[in-house]
């Protein structure tokens, strides 16, 4: 395996030269998985999986995403493992265990590194962050929370946090923080149903509105309750504006399981896939690759994981690919819509395991 993709135009491979590149890569990390995980291997074996058949990006092997919840599977020794992160578990549910050696950890952080400078350029900018400090205090096993917090930390600086430790809003810091960056570009971050309930409302309660024209809010995760409120994207976006001003809103759609393949919102409202990661749709009855316009399962694909089988995940989001090398705002790849959560598939995201300001951090 080579780490090649590294350099890839993040938003500039074309079909075939992606599906061709990106192949090789995810057929090679398929047989190095094989080899290195007994679990895995036994599964590929029990489904008749080849190492030696050719691989088209739709005849990869895949995973069921919930396995990680299951078992511990990994393909470095024990003693190699540098990080373990977790997703967030609901009650009676075990939470997803994703080991990371440093040669993959420090891939993820490239990957993300490379994506998010595509929106926001090379600067570092004082960075807003909306949750409370105590989520990033253990740095030898995160939340998906706490990574995501920490991965986007790296692109800003000053960092404020919005939030106090009880889950109030520090109005004070978040005040002095617009003041002091007024005018200037400034980064803010959260997962989105923290930004609603923690932070939105709570400016909307208090008739608070702030001057942060000229920030970027990243958001991500905790669709699912913002929909039982009847709130989609454009109606998030609108409200944020109306309380922040004319500032941009990307969401992005990704994982603790695929930790650096991250598929952000571009500006005309859609998810797009990155060089050295991709989605396909597939039939929830027949399993098999839906064309452009067809509602069925997300698998995302990713060149990153090595320290575990991660490359190749069936999740538990229902999705629909838009199209590929023709979005409008001029990126290259695959770009698509994720509608929710699989009916009986267990509510899942980073910002939804905080139902209340008592309840614990993910």
């Amino acid at each position: 395996m080579t780490t090649e993709f590294l350099d890839w135009p993040v938003y500039g491979l074309s079909r075939a030269d992606k599906r061709t590149q990106l192949g090789a890569q995810l057929a090679a990390l398929t047989a190095h998985h094989d080899a290195q995980c007994v679990p895995y291997r036994r599964i590929l074996h029990a489904r008749g999986w080849q190492p030696a058949a050719p691989q088209a990006l739709e005849s990869l092997p895949w995973l069921p995403v919930r396995l990680f919840k299951m078992y511990e599977l990994r393909s470095v020794p024990q003693d190699h493992v540098f990080k373990t992160l977790t997703s967030s578990g609901t009650t009676g549910q075990a939470p997803s265990r994703i080991v990371l050696d440093k040669p993959t950890a420090s891939f993820q952080t490239t990957a993300l590194v490379r994506i998010m400078q595509e929106f926001l350029g090379k600067a570092r900018l004082p960075m807003l962050i909306i949750d409370h400090p105590g989520v990033v205090k253990d740095r030898a096993s995160f939340s998906a929370r706490g990574a995501g917090i920490l991965g986007l930390s790296n692109f800003g600086r000053g960092h404020v946090y919005a939030l106090n430790d009880d889950m109030t809003l520090n109005l004070e810091a978040v005040r002095a923080f617009a003041q002091q960056h007024a005018g200037l570009p400034k980064l803010m971050f959260g997962f989105t149903f923290m930004v609603w309930q923690h932070f939105l409302l709570e400016l909307e309660k208090l008739g608070e509105p702030l001057a942060l024209d000229d920030a970027v809010l990243f958001h991500s995760g905790g669709w699912k309750k913002l929909e039982a409120l009847a709130v989609d994207n454009a109606e998030f976006k609108r409200r944020i504006q109306a309380s922040c001003g004319a500032l941009r809103i990307h969401n992005f759609y990704g994982m603790v399981e695929q930790v650096g393949s991250v598929f952000v919102e571009c500006e005309h409202g859609h998810l797009h896939a990155p060089a050295f990661a991709d989605v396909i749709v597939r039939d929830p009855l027949t399993w098999s690759a839906l064309p452009a316009g067809e509602q069925g399962v997300i698998q995302v694909l990713s060149a990153l994981p090595r320290s575990y089988p991660g490359h190749s995940l069936l999740t538990e989001d229902l999705g629909t690919l838009l199209g590929e090398d023709d979005c409008g705002c001029g990126r290259l790849g695959r770009y698509f819509h994720v509608h929710g959560r699989m009916a009986r598939a267990e509510v899942r995201g980073c910002s939804d395991t905080h139902a209340n300001p008592s309840s614990a951090p993910a």
